[in-house]
């Protein structure tokens, strides 16, 4: 005759589903929260992309005494002077990545401000844009989408 089952050893179907049931209501709080995670920090390097091309632009600026670059900002990766190359400008699911850096002596002044194409945007003309605008040796982002934090991507 076989002895009785032990009932100290392994786990009932109720206390399987329970853990089961558990688990899932984790999974579901967890996971927007990560996708959250990843958009913001594919934001902050686009951010930091941004503060390093600023820097740049500064510097160039700085080592000329006085004088912005004047072109699409190919100047900056001469030798890998200033930059190795221009980085892509990534908005995290709004545009696709691009490294074009568009300027107001080539779409015009209204067009460089009015474009939402997710592309760098520099102003490299002396001349001044409408009052409250741009200035020469501004750079941005052309999207007018808002980031997390509620920020339009063009005015960062």
């Amino acid at each position: 005759m076989k002895p009785p089952a032990d009932p100290t050893k392994g786990f009932t179907l109720i206390e399987l589903m329970i853990v089961v049931a558990i688990v899932g209501v984790l999974a579901a709080i967890a996971l927007p929260k990560f996708a959250d995670l990843v958009r913001k920090s594919k934001e902050a390097a686009t951010k930091g992309t941004l503060g390093s091309v600023r820097s740049a632009i500064s510097i160039y600026y700085a080592n000329m005494e006085g004088t912005y670059p004047g072109d699409d900002l190919t100047c900056l990766t001469v030798d890998s002077k200033y930059l190795r190359e221009i980085p892509a400008a990534t908005v995290p699911g709004q545009h696709d990545t691009s490294p074009v850096v568009e300027t107001n002596d080539t779409l015009g002044m209204a067009a460089l401000l009015m474009m939402d194409n997710g592309r760098w945007k520099y102003w490299n003309w002396t001349m001044g844009a409408p009052a409250g605008q741009k200035t020469q040796g501004d750079f941005w982002i052309g999207c007018t989408h808002t980031e997390t934090k509620g920020t339009v991507w063009s005015t960062i």
